[in-house]
């Protein structure tokens, strides 16, 4: 289930301070950004006071003596505009792309190292429109928004400072604009604010309408829901319209109010200045240039505050998923011995030979109210050969998880090796771990990228071992290209089946000493079910192995057998044991003979 996240009414500064530490390392390219507006601003507002000054000896005074001077002058000083505006855009450009990719990398890492419940939590929509979208709009924040804020501030600052050097009376009458400003900002920022944030929450739902659209494509097809997924689509399209409607209205009544009450400048510089006229027409035209000059940092303020407030969502949900904690994570202590997920310290590593131990378990899900596991203590010596069984739903992967770390125990601990798992790096225990999941996963690339995977450093003659292990040599050598042979995004251009064979290969050629094994021959044919169980009985030797089955028939072997009912183990025992206890084992056992024996002779 996604989970509704909470939002604070406003963020202080608009939660830009958050955004420091992106920032700090692109200081000196800010910094010279930062300077290069003030020049560039400074130029601007030099541009009416020579405006003036040849009005006034120029076409008043009718005096040329200084007239080369003064074409020299304004030449260099339009050239140097030019310069420093390029340096600024430049460095604005630099910025938003460095922050982007800064942001999306130190996303994308903090992702890797979140729990599974975060990602059971969250749609995958969800968590896209964060890595890319919110970046995007932060990047643009902290580099144009940045910039434009530095020039337009500096400059409406700067013309009322020569204008109230010149005539204060006039200055202070245009200035008197800025106080409405303020009471305008303060009535339409609330409701911005929440309509944006929920215009975020829309985009993440359609991103993830897309994401489902073409993930599940085949399924839609099968089930002919092209129509009610149209639907749907066009629902969640039709409400971000209703939503982007609203806010645009709200934004064009905030920019209609706003200008108006930035016209007034203009307005009392015509009623107002006429007297100056009569005496310095240079003067006047500098105060009409600088009045005018005032409407378009006002009319970015009106722009600029409604992307700020709309960006703030986007600073809220962003750094709200960098500072998500995990549910697991090593200790300071563990980090510095062993190194983390990044920067492993493998010199510090101690070998896995694959004892685990369940001592005194209690366990929960994060999300969820009641134990599955109370007071559960099991000892599994290394190379033993561990089944999990249970009928669909009943809760299997509740142990492997606890062995693998994905989730930590409640109370109790999980010993590898005779330790706390918890006292040695999860990238340590994950090393020695090769696990088959009922629906596999294959990487955009070829077979042999994928393969490598499990042991970049593996032989020709190792991959064709692995391969050929598990049946999957026939699978490969049917390719045109073999090992080179593209597996689509996802492994979509094999089926299930081979899917399944090749990331049991790969797996195999991790040489994992812990071997999980997860409803591994669900995906193929009977056949091929034959040869891999086959294989299971070399493949397991010297490891230690647990083996979550569906099918009973194919764990009868097995040293021990635990049987999961709601989430909890009910019997534990061998294969004998179990049935000649007569209890819910036996009952599975026997249903699953009977539906196996009846498919059989119909066939």
């Amino acid at each position: 289930m996604e989970k509704k996240e909470e939002y604070r009414a406003s963020l202080p500064f608009f939660g830009i301070p958050r955004l420091i530490p992106y920032m700090k390392k692109y200081r000196k390219t800010l910094i010279l950004m930062i300077i290069c507006g003030l020049c560039g601003t400074g130029v601007d507002l030099a541009l009416p006071l020579l405006q003036r000054y040849a009005l006034n000896h120029y076409i008043t005074g009718r005096t040329m003596d200084t007239l080369p001077f003064y074409v020299v002058l304004y030449v260099a000083i339009i050239l140097f505009g030019a310069v420093v505006n390029y340096i600024s855009t430049r460095n604005a450009w630099t910025t938003e792309v460095s922050v982007n990719r800064d942001l999306r990398s130190a996303a994308f890492d903090h992702l890797q190292k979140l729990s599974f419940s975060y990602f059971n939590q969250n749609a995958v929509g969800y968590i896209h429109s964060r890595v890319m979208s919110d970046t995007g709009r932060v990047g643009s924040l902290v580099s144009w928004t940045l910039m434009d804020s530095v020039w337009h501030l500096s400059y409406l600052v700067g013309s009322i400072v020569v204008m109230l050097a010149i005539n204060a009376r006039l200055a202070l009458m245009v200035v008197l604009i800025l106080p409405l400003i303020v009471v305008l900002f303060s009535l339409f920022q609330r409701k911005l604010i929440r309509a944006n944030r929920e215009i975020r929450e829309l985009n993440s739902k359609i991103t993830g309408d897309f994401n489902e659209g073409i993930t599940g494509a085949k399924t839609i097809k099968t089930l002919v829901i092209e129509e009610k997924m149209g639907r749907d689509f066009l629902s969640d399209t039709a409400g971000m319209k209703r939503k982007g409607i609203h806010v645009a209205r709200l934004r064009g009544l905030f920019a209609l109010t706003m200008n108006l009450a930035s016209s007034l400048a203009l307005a009392i510089v015509l009623w107002k200045g006429g007297y100056i006229a009569e005496s310095e027409v240079g003067t006047f035209s500098m105060f009409m240039s600088y009045a005018q000059g005032m409407m378009e940092p006002v009319r970015w303020i009106v722009d600029a505050i409604s992307d700020v407030i709309t960006t703030q969502v986007n600073i809220e949900r962003l750094t709200r998923l960098l500072g998500t904690v995990p549910d697991v994570k090593d200790t300071e202590e563990v980090i510095r011995l062993y190194g983390d997920s990044f920067d492993p310290k493998k010199e510090n590593w101690e070998p896995i030979k694959g004892d685990i131990e369940f001592e005194n378990v209690s366990f929960r899900y994060p999300d969820g109210d009641e134990y599955v596991l109370e007071h559960f203590s099991l000892k599994i010596p290394f190379g033993s050969n561990i089944a999990i069984v249970g009928e669909t739903g009943a809760g299997k992967s509740t142990l492997v998880n606890l062995v693998c770390r994905f989730f930590e125990p409640t109370e109790g601990r999980v010993l590898i090796d005779g330790r706390d798992a918890r006292e040695r790096s999860q990238l340590w225990l994950h090393s020695a771990l090769g696990y088959v999941l009922q629906t596999p996963h294959l990487f955009s690339g070829t077979i042999r990228e994928n393969l490598l995977y499990g042991n970049p450093a593996a032989t020709e003659e190792e991959i064709w071992k692995a391969l050929k292990l598990v049946s999957a040599d026939e699978v490969v050598r049917r390719m045109d290209k073999g090992l080179e042979a593209d597996v689509g995004e996802g492994g979509d251009l094999l089926s299930t089946g081979e899917k399944q064979l090749i990331s049991f290969a790969r797996a195999i050629l991790a040489d994992p000493r812990i071997l999980v094994l997860d409803e591994a021959t669900a995906s193929v044919d009977t056949l091929t079910e034959q040869k891999i169980q086959a294989a299971i009985e070399t493949v397991i030797a010297g490891r230690t192995s647990l083996v979550i089955a569906h099918r009973l028939s194919t764990v009868r072997n097995a040293d021990l057998i635990l049987v999961v009912q709601d989430g909890k183990i009910v019997e534990q025992g061998t294969h004998a044991e179990l049935l000649q206890a007569r209890g819910y084992y036996y009952r599975l056992y026997t249903r699953q003979y009977e539906e196996e024996a009846t498919s059989s002779v119909l066939a």
